[in-house]
């Protein structure tokens, strides 16, 4: 019960996460607000968290109480006839097919980077 009860938390900030996102590429909202969007989307969806979850206590405060509490200002901040587009947006995304091959391929691009970005530095270095 309690398992299910923290997936159906985790889909809900997920689904949060991305009306929020949406909400960034609005062009009618100020532009403090689609700054707010774009830093709470990127620091949600981010693998690199602002504090690192190594340190006791504090790690844990950037996944559960800035990431919500951003979500929710934004929300708030936001008209409701654009939260209403962003949010039947979100669900659209929500309900298409995973794709495992674009998935895979996205990865291989972003290592292939990697790898280039340190061969670069790497032949920098020896000259």
């Amino acid at each position: 019960m309690i398992l299910q009860n923290f997936k159906q938390k985790i889909r809900e900030l997920k689904r949060q996460t991305l009306v929020v996102y949406f909400i960034s590429r609005e062009r009618a909202l100020p532009w403090y607000i689609k700054t707010i969007a774009i830093i709470v989307a990127a620091n949600a969806l981010s693998p690199i968290d602002l504090i690192p979850d190594f340190i006791p206590i504090l790690g844990m405060i950037d996944d559960f109480i800035i990431v919500p509490l951003g979500l929710a200002l934004i929300i708030y901040l936001t008209p409701k006839k654009i939260l209403r587009t962003a949010e039947i947006k979100a669900q659209q995304c929500n309900e298409r097919p995973i794709s495992y091959i674009s998935a895979i391929a996205f990865i291989l691009v972003w290592i292939a980077t990697l790898l280039l970005i340190a061969h670069l530095v790497h032949s920098s270095f020896l000259m």
